[in-house]
């Protein structure tokens, strides 16, 4: 990973860098907002102001406690970051060990009052709450679409709902989705929907997505979901979820489970019939909310575990979705913007398509000159979530023979 041959990491060095603004400024946010929604008591709050001291001026020190993965990041601050500032370090390495930290700062893996309870809870099902009240109202004109554009319409809705990031304050997007997404279809850079609806129409076995945040992002996906399954497009989808609190608005398996449930409860019929659908899915072994320890990680996708690798493996279609999981794709690189994905990522065990709004300074797949042109165009392109992808990459070993393969570009 340390080839000198590559790119280098995004760091948090990098000078007037949306990954040195992010530790210097959304950080500290966070944990103020940690603060005012819980009513934690005076030795959590003090553990999470001495986490935002040590943000801001001190060297990134070690987790005090044995559990919940700790010693996988001892090991890596003491043999990777040691005597290493907040400052200093590979930007997803940061972000990452910053959400372990607030965790045994609330004491999240300590038995007690606070044993598993999510700092970001109440941020989390505000959002819910707000973006199925949002989405009822799109719902019959979106279900009355023949099914190739409704396809369409949902695909670009998964992508759209992306904008919804309660980590980022920065992207202030409102989020498009339903029989609406068409009218943004100018801002995909890259769109490979009708290539990824050749791949799914004729009929597949298992598709899996990497999840992203609650709300609208995960309505869509679930949403998506049901289309396929509903259409006997797919047998069974696999929602690949965190196994704790990350990122402030990604999503778990409880998230999904209180969502189904808002939604069987909801004033809509069409939305509780959805909620109900959504349900009997899970229980009848056609939806699967799986998590691991790997997607909580600072580890790259190259560097998946032979467990997760296998059951990638064995999908027709990963839909990997949101900026934090493109740039693992990626190794969280300076890349140059020309550079082909499907060169970078080979190792990637099934074909994949990425949907993700643009939140971080990383970028491959363009044209020569595009990147050139989207700068002069809005000097915030890269991070200010306006604009998406939906790009299909079939790594070489999975390259798929007959007149329906999507064509490689």
């Amino acid at each position: 990973m340390n080839d000198p041959d590559l790119p280098p990491y995004l760091m948090t060095s990098d000078p007037d860098s949306f990954a040195r603004n992010t530790i210097i400024e959304r950080k500290p946010k966070i944990i103020q907002q940690v603060i005012v929604d819980n009513s934690y008591p005076q030795s959590v709050i003090k553990s999470l102001e001495d986490l935002r001291e040590e943000i801001a001026s001190r060297e990134l020190l070690p987790l005090y406690e044995t559990v919940g993965e700790a010693e996988f990041w001892n090991a890596e601050i003491s043999n990777r970051y040691a005597g290493k500032t907040w400052l200093e370090v590979p930007w997803y390495f940061a972000e990452t060990y910053f959400y372990r930290k607030v965790l045994e700062a609330v004491c999240y893996f300590q038995p007690g009052e606070h044993f598993g309870r999510d700092p970001f809870q109440s941020q989390k099902y505000k959002q819910i709450n707000n973006d199925i009240q949002k989405i009822g109202v799109d719902w019959a004109p979106l279900a009355a679409q023949d099914p190739n554009t409704r396809f369409i319409s949902l695909l670009h809705s998964c992508l759209w709902g992306n904008r919804t990031d309660l980590s980022n304050f920065t992207v202030k997007e409102r989020v498009t989705g339903g029989v609406d997404s068409h009218h943004e279809r100018h801002l995909i850079l890259i769109d490979h929907s009708a290539r990824i609806m050749d791949l799914l129409s004729n009929g597949v076995i298992r598709v899996d997505f990497i999840c992203d945040n609650v709300g609208s992002d995960l309505l869509f996906d679930l949403a998506f979901a049901d289309f396929l399954l509903g259409q006997g497009w797919v047998r069974e989808i696999h929602l690949n979820l965190k196994n704790q609190p990350f990122f402030v608005s990604d999503a778990l398996p409880e998230d999904v489970r209180h969502t189904i449930t808002i939604l069987q409860n909801a004033l809509s019929k069409e939305l509780q019939e959805w909620g109900r659908r959504l349900q009997s899915a899970v229980e009848n072994n056609a939806l699967f909310l799986d998590e691991d320890p790997f997607w909580t990680s600072c580890l790259m996708f190259r560097q998946m575990p032979d467990q997760i690798r296998q059951k990638l493996g064995t999908s027709a279609l990963v839909l990997i979705k949101g900026d934090v999981n493109y740039r693992r794709l990626l190794d969280d690189r300076h890349w140059p913007y020309t550079t082909r994905m499907e060169a970078v990522c080979d190792y990637f065990p099934a074909p994949f398509a990425a949907l993700r709004t643009l939140k971080g300074e990383i970028m491959v797949g363009l044209q020569p000159g595009q990147a050139e042109a989207l700068q002069s165009e809005d000097s915030s392109w890269l991070i200010n979530g306006k604009r998406g992808i939906v790009q299909l990459v079939i790594p070489k070993s999975k390259e798929i023979i007959g007149e329906n393969a999507p064509s490689q570009s």
